[in-house]
């Protein structure tokens, strides 16, 4: 029996460090790696039974379902975006699903997309949660302040402007004339003195530029990164619950509103200390008690909810790499 993990496809402009977090979360529980599978690709892959733990977002290529079967899945964490569901769940998709069910589901849409089709799935949370073994002691822990993201889906200058093509486009979208209302919204809930001292992180890298083995070390440093933070602010999840598995302080920044992207919360918000922004005034209300700003004065204990799901999730996936042996 081989191991598998999964790698991701790159877009155009740039990928998602993100996927990468996902997957060493996944990586923890391998005995080893044997082929890394495209997530993209997972019909093509033709060789020696490979078992894969198959968590995260899925997927943008539609007409590339359902996988071989040469892999041999446990679905725990599993996300089915809106906009690819009607393709996936088509009589055979389905059939794949019902096969491999129970399928353990990152967020509460999925479960209930997948149950409304007669799949037998439940809500599992993100396994990222269990993201505990890059844990460090609290006397290792440092003054930084990581600001990782934060309303990312709004216009931002990167992607205005990331060639002629996209700055036409974004000229006729509207967009390039909003380029300042990030900065306007969130100069509104991070102080000045936050804003200019903290570490700023960007996610999303440009593409073609790194290997998978780089993308894996990004990743891993982050992580190094955030389990030694003093606070963490974000609109990444895959940042945010990884701080949750880290104890990490982390503060997310919740300013979404298409529902490609809340779909993916449904179950997961209600894990964080949250701010909660209007995208079109920047007004803006917290789940916690914010006085004003957050400042370099602001303190947050994280929640603690993640455990009643981290804990099963990790029980599911040793159980499914220890029946390989």
């Amino acid at each position: 029996m081989k191991y598998g993990l999964l790698k991701y496809d790159e877009n155009k402009r740039f990928f998602n460090v993100g996927d990468n977090i996902q997957s060493l979360a996944a990586k923890q529980f391998l005995p080893k790696t044997d082929v890394l599978l495209n997530r993209e690709k997972l019909a093509d892959y033709k060789g020696d039974k490979s078992k894969l733990i198959m968590n995260g977002w899925f997927t943008h290529n539609i007409h590339n379902w359902v996988p071989s079967d040469d892999i041999d899945p446990l679905f725990v964490s599993f996300h089915m975006n809106n906009t690819a569901a009607p393709y996936m769940l088509s009589e055979k998709g389905i059939t794949y699903l019902k096969k491999h069910e129970p399928i353990g589901c990152r967020d509460k849409f999925t479960a209930d997309t997948l149950k409304a089709k007669g799949i037998d799935a439940h809500f599992t949370g993100c396994l990222t949660l269990t993201l505990d073994s890059y844990k460090v002691d609290d006397s290792l822990r440092n003054d930084e302040i990581y600001i990782v993201d934060p309303l990312y889906n709004y216009p931002r200058s990167l992607k205005v402007f990331f060639d002629f093509k996209a700055i036409i486009r974004n000229t006729l979208n509207g967009k390039i004339f909003k380029l300042g209302k990030r900065q306007k919204h969130i100069k509104k809930f991070i102080s000045k003195e936050v804003l200019d001292s903290a570490i700023h992180v960007n996610q999303e890298p440009p593409s073609n530029t790194y290997s998978d083995e780089e993308k894996f070390e990004m990743a891993e440093s982050l992580l190094k990164k955030y389990a030694k933070a003093k606070l963490v602010i974000t609109s990444r999840i895959h940042c945010a619950l990884p701080c949750l598995a880290l104890g990490t302080p982390v503060i997310f920044i919740n300013g979404f509103d298409s529902f490609v992207d809340s779909c993916r919360f449904d179950g997961i918000l209600e894990l964080f200390n949250r701010i909660d922004v209007n995208h079109e005034t920047g007004e803006y209300t917290s789940n916690f008690n914010l006085d004003g700003q957050i400042d370099l004065k602001t303190t947050v204990t994280n929640l603690g909810l993640h455990h009643k799901l981290a804990e099963p999730l990790k029980e599911k996936c040793k159980n499914f790499i220890n029946n390989a042996k």
